[in-house]
């Protein structure tokens, strides 16, 4: 009887059953007051009914239809016909409703395990990858996901598609060489020492070297930025096939010690196939020519070849000795990153690290280089010097030989005494003297001697003419 009572009270509170009651209600009013009803007023009565029923159904599914728009931020017909399904059709019974942000799957406890129809919302930088128990189904970009049931999300874990920076290998801080260690925490000892073997690597001469290694890479943009399949634009692009390939083409690695088989991750991939290529190339070079003072350091290099590995379907082979021998080499690194989706945009080397031995060593190299070096320098400086002396004295002789000889150039001149000759040689001299170097003290003092000197050779001029003349009286 409860039971019957509660079905009942249940349908009341229906759109329907609200109408029933009113029909009830008013015809039982009618009734009431001695209408009499008749076998025509009553199948119009039912007729009424019939149609009200009819008006309030179709009225309710627009209604429905209208708001169930507003339930979910959808842009496209397929979703507004999804999602009015879904509320027009719920019984009380739903699949998981999840959020991606920044590729990382939010959600209440539980809720993966609920398997009906469901939704995930899926901000502008994430993606993922759906499937069932027996196939993949495909991707979806930034917007809204509707599931369905026994589908779920490939993995449970979402892709970011913003640019990432990864950083691999020792901390500005760290100092894993040192021996004994500082650290008295085996903890944090154990973890330097972790980094430190991220990046470890050793030259051609036998050194260890562990630089801290930053890569930034992203799952691949497509040519042309599109909507995703619900008509959301994201503004970092979204590549439906780069995304399947990132999530479902496994790159599996084989543990060294118990051969144990691990999936990776793909964004440890670009990490993987870096560390591989540094350790590849610090083989070909010395620790010295690692940090060459002059032109290009083996470093800069190492860099630009990882680069280069990473970003071009082929590159130039090198030697063993660091040397490019001009081969032309499909580069394999490249690749394995377009065929997973991926794609690096830049690696940096910094924070070199190694022995503190070596390192003092290698500034004593330094330091015996340089001084080699500053001391060519300054002989090349020295003799150049040397150089510039020679030349500028050799160039004020010519001058003054040309100022000296400014009154001497018509050859037909009638010949002069030697006082007139000597006058004749010094004014040119002083004239350029008193134009070109009047603010020079040092040039003071020759003109005094110019000027005494022009002084006795008047002297003696007028001497010699007044003797001149007392001989011939």
């Amino acid at each position: 009887m409860k039971r019957a009572f509660s079905g009942i009270t249940s349908f009341l509170q229906t759109p329907f059953g609200v109408l029933f009651a009113t029909t009830v209600v008013f015809h039982g009013i009618l009734f009431a007051i001695g209408f009499s009803y008749s076998i025509i007023t009553l199948a119009l009565a039912g007729l009424i009914l019939i149609v009200d029923v009819i008006a309030a159904n179709y009225l309710i599914d627009k209604l429905v239809y209208f708001f169930s728009q507003f339930v979910l931020p959808i842009q496209t017909p397929k979703d507004r016909q999804e999602i009015y399904s879904r509320v027009s059709g719920f019984n009380g019974s739903r699949g998981p409703i999840l959020f991606v942000k920044n590729g990382r799957v939010i959600q209440h406890e539980g809720e993966t395990e609920k398997r009906g129809p469901g939704v995930i919302v899926l901000d502008t930088a994430s993606a993922l990858v759906m499937q069932t128990a027996t196939e993949i189904i495909g991707s979806a970009g930034p917007g809204i996901r509707f599931t369905r049931p026994h589908e779920k999300i490939t993995r449970g874990e979402g892709v970011d598609l913003r640019s990432q920076w990864q950083f691999i290998g020792p901390l500005a801080s760290d100092q894993p060489f040192l021996n004994p260690t500082p650290i008295s925490d085996p903890k944090k000892y154990n973890e330097l020492q972790n980094r430190r073997q991220q990046t470890a690597g050793q030259t051609r001469d036998g050194f260890e070297i562990s630089p801290t290694i930053s890569i930034k890479f992203c799952i691949k943009h497509p040519e042309e930025k599109g909507p995703s399949e619900s008509g959301v634009t994201s503004q970092y692009g979204y590549n439906a096939e780069a995304v399947l390939h990132a999530i479902t083409r496994e790159v599996i690695e084989l543990g060294t010690s118990d051969n144990k088989r691990t999936r990776m991750e793909w964004n440890r991939l670009p990490a993987h196939l870096v560390v591989n290529l540094w350790r590849e190339y610090v083989r070909k070079f010395k620790l010295e020519d690692l940090f060459k003072a002059e032109g290009v350091s083996g470093l800069q290099t190492i860099e630009e070849m990882i680069n280069r590995r990473v970003k071009r379907p082929e590159v130039v082979a090198m030697d063993d000795t660091g040397l490019p021998t001009g081969e032309s080499l499909p580069s394999l690194e490249y690749h394995q990153l377009i065929e997973r989706g991926l794609e690096i945009m830049e690696v940096r080397i910094h924070n070199v690290l190694f022995d503190p031995a070596i390192e003092e060593q290698t500034i004593k190299n330094w330091s015996a280089e340089w001084t080699k070096i500053a001391k060519r320098d300054e002989d090349l400086l020295n003799e150049r010097e040397k150089l510039i002396e020679t030349a500028a004295r050799s160039e004020a002789i010519k001058r003054f030989a040309r100022l000296a000889s400014q009154k001497f150039e018509n050859p037909i001149a009638m010949p002069q005494d030697i006082f007139s000759t000597l006058q004749a040689l010094i004014e040119p001299v002083k004239e350029t003297i008193l134009i070109e170097s009047r603010a020079n003290n040092q040039m003071e003092a020759e003109i005094k001697k110019l000027d005494e000197i022009w002084k006795w050779l008047l002297v003696s001029k007028l001497d010699t003419s007044m003797h001149r003349d007392e001989g011939k009286s």
